[in-house]
């Protein structure tokens, strides 16, 4: 539910540098901030009361609890999330760098960039005004999204009326939702929004805008197992006349910290009738959880997902599970944010996993927030000579602004922006065969 898979890590990490188990991507994120606001990285630790990246892992891991974060009320957590946006978009300066620390004041239209003085506002205005409505919806809804931790979100869904070649996206989604209204106001109703809106330092918005919120912040949670849909609807396999195996790569906190089992529901709904469908997350920073069970290896019940994770690098665990047979070979992988455009230590790391997928021709989707990563990420596949099937915007695309944190005035990204879909390598003796095969294959659904 971050943005980059790397709201923190230590301010003392490079990109290039590497842990004992590959680059976290959580390192990432702390050098880009502290490469825009010096030291913010800092506050963000000292918020959750950790003193260095380590214990920021540890917390990952779940050794540490909400007390040890020295949150002891709804108010502090909500203030301490806001802390961390706490600095001039125009200067950079955070409150500890300011003669008067209270100085800082919100704009009054987004409730979320701050300024240390009226003349850096005025000079930032220019630029601030072209994101000032986008990031009023990013400030709303990174306090609603609270509430899938809470278990109201995301409200519940209708089965599907339409087949899924018939949908283009949310809005066609959204109208198959008979109970719509009625979820919406269920949610707003909810003891959890009232104890936000109580806490929050900030005023409650209107019904119409928190609605909103509400059916952007779901369409975060959805957008990864109708993603997944996508995928399989773009490789042409069809669940209802086949059990389907499909494991996703480069899993982490952001996929499972605090899963439910349930979470992939939507993709049975997507496909009723299905005939069994397994979804295996999979990366060395898979966090522990109520999905942190055995993949199968026979097929799962009809009309269902099961919902597993393996914390391991995927070409260890294609060795050690598939190879074995203590898991099901894949009829399709993907990677949700990748992220292996990023630096070099990531390239690496994913290295193994982007030549096996291709060596053994398995269907694979793969992610990216915008297009600059979708370009990059491409030039990264075909200099190692994937056949590349098709690439584009993801209909299923998250509808939730994210701003980045430490430099807010800059286009927001969207969770599953964009996609690329490859199969095997590009082999010039072999290409014409590929592409009658791949065609064959993608006929026995309707696209």
């Amino acid at each position: 539910m971050d943005k980059s898979k790397a709201n923190v890590c230590s301010s003392q990490c490079h990109p290039a540098d590497k842990g004992p188990d590959g680059v976290h991507t959580d390192c990432l994120g702390f050098f880009s901030m502290d490469s825009n606001v010096p030291g913010l990285s800092n506050v963000i630790l000292a918020n959750l009361n950790l003193k260095d990246q380590m214990e920021y892992r540890s917390a990952l891991e779940g050794t540490k609890y909400g007390k040890d974060f020295g949150i002891h009320s709804h108010r502090e957590m909500f203030q301490k999330i806001e802390d961390t946006f706490k600095f001039c978009a125009e200067c950079k300066k955070l409150p500890q760098d300011l003669i008067d620390p209270a100085a800082l004041r919100r704009c009054k239209r987004c409730q979320n960039v701050y300024y240390c003085s009226v003349s850096c506002q005025k000079v930032n205005w220019p630029t601030h005004k072209a994101f000032c409505k986008k990031l009023q919806l990013a400030a709303i809804d990174r306090l609603v999204e609270w509430l899938v931790f809470t278990g109201v979100l995301p409200f519940t869904t209708c089965a599907w009326t339409r087949q899924p070649h018939e949908l283009t996206g949310w809005g066609d989604w959204l109208s198959m939702q008979e109970n719509l209204e009625y979820e919406l106001d269920k949610v707003l109703k909810s003891d959890p929004m009232r104890i936000l809106w109580s806490n929050a330092g900030k005023p409650r918005p209107e019904d119409p805008d928190l609605k909103e919120s509400v059916k952007r912040v779901t369409s975060e949670f959805l957008s990864r197992p109708l993603t997944i849909g996508f995928g399989l609807k773009t490789f042409g396999f069809n669940p209802l006349k086949q059990p389907l195996t499909i494991h996703v790569v480069g899993a982490s906190h952001t996929e499972t910290l605090n899963a439910r089992v349930t979470d992939m529901d939507e993709l049975a709904r997507m496909f009723s009738g299905n005939q069994g469908l397994e979804v295996v997350m999979v990366g060395p920073e898979v966090v522990k959880g109520d999905i942190s069970r055995p993949p199968l290896k026979a097929l799962g019940p009809k009309g269902k997902v099961y919902l597993s994770a393996h914390k391991e690098f995927y070409h260890i665990f294609w060795e050690s599970m598939v190879e074995t047979r203590e898991a099901a070979r894949p009829d399709l992988v993907v990677g949700f944010h990748p992220g292996f455009h990023a630096s070099q230590g990531l390239a690496e790391g994913w290295l193994p996993t982007l030549l096996l997928l291709r060596d053994y021709r398995i269907p694979s989707l793969f992610t990216f927030y915008n297009d600059l990563e979708l370009k990059y990420s491409l030039q990264i596949l075909a200099e190692l000579e994937c056949h590349i099937i098709t690439s584009g915007a993801n209909p299923w695309c998250s509808l939730k602004p994210e701003q980045v944190q430490s430099c807010p005035n800059k286009l927001p990204v969207y969770c599953n922006g964009y996609y690329i879909a490859f199969l095997g390598a590009v082999e010039e003796s072999q290409e014409g065969e590929d592409v009658e095969e791949e065609e064959e294959q993608l006929s026995h659904w309707p696209l």
